[in-house]
Parts: structure tokens; C-alpha cells; sequence
């Protein structure tokens, strides 16, 4: 593949996802912006992506290398139907000091109105975990699902987000202080966690909770 064909590739994938830079498809395929870079250069598209892009979005994969045959297979989720398909992920949002499990396998997709997806956020940067502990209760308790906007990292008062920190993610409210962020619990019995600015490069923003789904037992 040339040059060109790998830059209509990134046009063709921008078209079909909403995914508007470099930067946004380096973090929906969960890769480093140098991998673009180095596939870039060598004029190739990696075939864990095209397999990615399927998982995640529904896209061909002939589509995806080529630009021919239909852009999306095995499912009824075109840009024309009114719901879009939300991956529900394996990881788990620890929301308290116990275990906690990470990884990026999809388990399922459940399915929202594009229009109620738009009003929470940007909607081809949704995705979906479970909770796990009650440090977030009574706003979330153990076993809820929540919904979480990728896009949206930038820390807003009293807003709740999936943080990781080291290899931890957890599920809190944050607060953004000079020289300090400040992770927050509802459940009073667990004491904020401080990270002082030395911790905060290991400390990632995934996403603003912008949903909390609770099942009933």
C-alpha cells in the first residue's frame, strides 16, 4: 500500500467512526501515537488494527484496507439506524481499596439512541464497564454498569471519572488542586486519595461517567 492509500485509510476511518485526529485513533485502537507514526512510514496498516476497528466499530475489514465492500458487517448498527452499539468491556472500575481487574476484551454491546448518546457526549467514544466495591455508594454500589465518555477528560468539579492509577482504575469523583489532584468517595468511610504532582504522571483520566445502570437482585 502507498502513501496515498494509507492516508485515504485514515480519512476512510475518520468518515466512519467521527474519530477527528491522530491522537483519537491512537486511543481507540489503546496504541501510542509513534505506532501511527511508524505504520505511517511504513505504508502499511497492522492487521491487529483492521481486527480492532472491526471489534470496535463494526467496520469491514476489506473496507478498512481497501475501501471496497460495505463499511460495516455483522451488525445492524449503519449510520442511519437510530441506535449505536456500546461495547461493554471486561474491565472493572474499582470503586473501593479491594481487587481490581483490567483488560480491553469486549464481552457484548448494548444499544442507545444516537440522539441520547449525543446529549451525554461524543458519541463513537463511548464504552461501558461494571463497578466493583461500594465506595461510590449510594450514588453506585457493587455490580452497577456504568457509561463512560473517553473523549471527555478534562476535570470538571463534582464530576465523576474512571481514573487509573499504576495499574489500578477506579471510579471517583476528582478534584483538580495546583499542585494535587484529590480522588473523592460518596461512601464517607473511605478517606480521599491525595496524588501529589510526582504521582500524577502515572495517573490517567479514561473518561467522565456520564451513566450508571443498576440491576436489580
Amino acid at each position: 500500500m502507498n502513501r496515498s492509500g494509507f492516508d485515504s485509510f485514515l480519512e476512510r476511518i475518520q468518515q466512519a467512526t467521527g474519530i477527528s485526529s491522530q491522537a483519537d485513533l491512537a486511543a481507540a485502537l489503546k496504541i501510542t501515537r509513534s505506532a501511527i507514526t511508524q505504520a505511517r512510514r511504513k505504508n502499511a496498516i497492522p492487521d491487529k488494527w483492521i481486527l480492532a476497528l472491526y471489534k470496535r466499530f463494526g467496520l469491514n475489514p476489506e473496507w478498512v484496507e481497501t475501501g471496497n465492500g460495505p463499511t460495516y458487517i455483522g451488525r445492524n448498527d449503519t449510520q442511519t439506524s437510530p441506535f449505536k452499539r456500546i461495547p461493554k468491556v471486561r474491565a472493572r472500575l474499582c470503586a473501593g481499596g479491594g481487587s481490581f481487574e483490567t483488560g480491553s476484551e469486549i464481552e457484548g454491546y448494548f444499544a442507545f439512541q444516537r440522539d441520547w448518546l449525543r446529549r451525554k457526549g461524543h458519541i463513537n467514544h463511548m464504552v461501558l464497564m461494571d463497578i466493583f466495591g461500594n465506595s461510590m455508594a449510594p450514588e453506585m454500589r457493587d455490580g452497577d454498569t456504568v457509561l463512560i465518555d473517553e473523549s471527555q477528560k478534562d476535570i470538571l468539579a463534582g464530576a465523576i471519572f474512571a481514573v487509573g492509577v499504576d495499574d489500578t482504575i477506579m471510579v471517583k469523583r476528582v478534584e483538580k488542586h495546583p499542585s494535587r489532584l484529590v480522588l473523592l468517595s460518596d461512601n464517607k468511610d473511605y478517606a480521599p486519595i491525595y496524588l501529589e504532582s510526582g504521582e500524577t504522571d502515572s495517573t490517567r483520566i479514561i473518561g467522565k461517567v456520564v451513566w450508571v445502570c443498576r440491576e436489580f437482585r
